[in-house]
């Protein structure tokens, strides 16, 4: 081999080294500075994310309308549900409370009947008018209440239905002569309206 062909063979090794030690050295730095930057918490990135979004970004504004808006919505529903729930449970027996009324206008029947007969057997009375009672007392714990009304009482049509007028000197128009059938109500929803009479003034 040539003085040349030596010559030259020397000047590349020493390139090709240096360029592996510049390599080397850089990739070394890199390392120190990734090692050398401070690690941050996950609290420490949400603070510095909320430090750098403005207060009063139109996107931020909007996005909490928005998220208002979900929740009052949510509770809205929830509300909503609940109210639905406690109807249904109030009235869920309504049905069956309408179909056990004329029971119990035929026990009251049989009462004023039973009291107006002088020669009635006490006994029976008295158990026809306890069975009614307990009848009321046990669908009042459900709810059910009659509709109580005294004679002279001005007429209401949101809780009595006028079967007829009948001419009375005694009272004044308008006012109830007589209960026909006696009405109920279903907590504070009326299930059956209460049949009278009501006055009116005397043609005479």
């Amino acid at each position: 081999m040539s003085e040349e062909n030596r010559e030259f063979n020397r000047e590349y090794d020493s390139e090709e080294a240096g360029e592996e030690n510049t390599e080397s050295s850089g990739e070394q730095e890199a390392q120190e500075n990734e090692s050398s930057e401070p690690e941050m918490s996950l609290e420490e990135l949400v603070r510095l994310s909320r430090e750098h979004v403005c207060p009063d970004c139109p996107e931020k504004k909007e996005m909490q309308q928005e998220v208002a808006r979900v929740k009052a919505d949510a509770d809205n529903y929830r509300k909503r549900m609940a109210k639905e729930k406690e109807e249904h449970s109030k009235f869920a027996t309504e049905s069956l409370l309408k179909d056990m009324l004329p029971a119990l206008d035929n026990l009251e029947l049989a009462l004023q009947h039973g009291k107006k007969v002088e020669d009635a057997c006490s006994d029976m009375v008295q158990g026809v008018e306890m069975t009614n009672k307990a009848m009321l007392d046990t669908l009042k714990k459900h709810g059910l209440q009659r509709i109580e009304i005294e004679q002279g009482q001005e007429f209401d049509p949101a809780w009595h239905e006028a079967m007829y007028e009948e001419e009375r000197e005694d009272m004044e128009k308008g006012q109830i002569c007589q209960v026909i059938q006696t009405g109920y109500v279903l907590h504070d929803r009326l299930l059956r309206p209460a049949k009278v009479i009501v006055s009116k003034e005397c043609q005479s």
